[in-house]
């Protein structure tokens, strides 16, 4: 079973340079590749594999000299980058590959192998970066995989280390009416239980608003490249930051405490790209962070062997009554309680929607387990 842990980083000067060039040689190999996967199939109608590319990083290292700088088994794992997100765009319909830009809020960059994790000494050793002390807050048992060193925009560092315990996912846990819980995810309550709790919606972003334009009107008025505008920038940065991870630790309690009291959870599934074209939810939508949560909530399901249920996109969950099941056409988004005209039930509209979905999730037909 692979986990990933994310441990805070505190480079030296010297090591932050190294990781500045580490980062900015891996973007610039991962744009080359793109570059050149782009134009071999516009030109010769033929694509060149991840292998391919790698024989051509020697040739690229003497026409750049600054390459041989950085560890080359991070510059090839940026061919293999370029190769998934080609892999994804054709299987999964994903959006087209991009090229990385410095100006992205993380900078990052992959370390395959030959790193050391010691947890007495609070170090971490990385390939031609050396010893960087780190805050090991976490002990883990398994074999290290992957580590992605990360530099973010308020200039902290952090390393995500993938680890594979060598362990096999567990049983999923057999679930009964009684055991399920239907979620209907919202704006004005965060989510809805068929339970019927209501987890309040924090709205971070919403709080944080008028500060946030305060300073991105300061931000506006500092000369472009000037020393004061990266100074406003950091301040921006920071508010971003404090909003995410006030967003993400909100999710990781509800979605945990979900797991952990129910053997199966229900979701109706969700267009959240369509969803935010409507300029008046969008932001509202954003700061929800609805993918975001049943992500969550999925792979913690596969760790601790619960079920996770989707009903399919254009069920009525909310016009249906949940006790005779007429089909209320005329309920708007205005409307947050309604009567229903033929077994006279008052319902509550969220709370009528979760009921629904647990009960469209439950039938066979409509049963998609994940």
């Amino acid at each position: 079973m692979l986990k990933a842990y994310k441990f805070r980083l505190y480079p030296t000067t010297e090591q932050k340079t190294m990781i500045a060039k580490h980062i900015g040689s891996c973007r610039f190999v991962f744009n080359w590749a793109l570059e050149l996967k782009i134009k071999s199939y516009q030109e010769e109608g033929k694509s060149f594999s991840r292998y391919d590319i790698n024989k051509m990083i020697p040739e690229l290292k003497k026409e750049h000299e600054w390459l041989k700088e950085s560890n080359s088994q991070s510059l090839q794992a940026m061919t293999k980058n370029v190769e998934n997100a080609f892999t994804k765009f054709f299987r999964e319909k994903a959006g087209f590959p991009n090229f990385k830009s410095k100006k992205n809020p993380v900078q990052s960059f992959e370390i395959p192998q030959h790193y050391i994790v010691d947890f007495d000494k609070n170090i971490i050793k990385l390939p031609k970066i050396g010893k960087i002390k780190a805050v090991l807050h976490r002990n883990f048992e398994g074999k290290l995989k992957t580590a992605t060193v990360s530099r973010t925009l308020t200039g902290k560092y952090f390393i995500s280390i993938l680890v594979d315990d060598e362990k096999d996912l567990p049983e999923k846990q057999t679930f009964t009416e009684n055991t399920t819980v239907g979620v209907d995810v919202g704006i004005k309550d965060f989510a809805v239980l068929s339970n019927g709790e209501k987890i309040d919606n924090p709205k971070y972003l919403s709080k944080s608003l008028q500060r946030l334009k305060v300073v991105q009107k300061q931000v506006s008025k500092k000369v472009k490249g000037s020393n004061n505008r990266k100074k406003a920038i950091k301040r921006l940065a920071k508010i971003h930051e404090k909003v995410t991870n006030q967003r993400t630790d909100f999710q990781h309690k509800v979605s945990s405490r979900l797991i952990r009291e129910n053997q199966a959870i229900a979701f109706e599934t969700l267009k959240v790209e369509n969803m935010v074209q409507n300029h008046c939810l969008a932001q509202a939508i954003s700061d929800a962070s609805w993918s975001s949560f049943i992500t969550k909530m999925e792979y913690k399901a596969e760790w601790y062997g619960k079920t996770i249920l989707r009903i399919g996109q254009f069920e009525p969950s909310t016009k249906l009554c949940n006790v005779c099941g007429y089909h209320n056409k005329d309920i708007t988004l205005k409307i947050r309680e309604w009567v229903c005209p033929k077994c006279k039930t008052e319902h509550d509209r969220d709370i009528n929607a979760a009921i629904n979905i647990k009960k469209f999730a439950l039938q066979d037909q409509n049963l998609i387990v994940i």
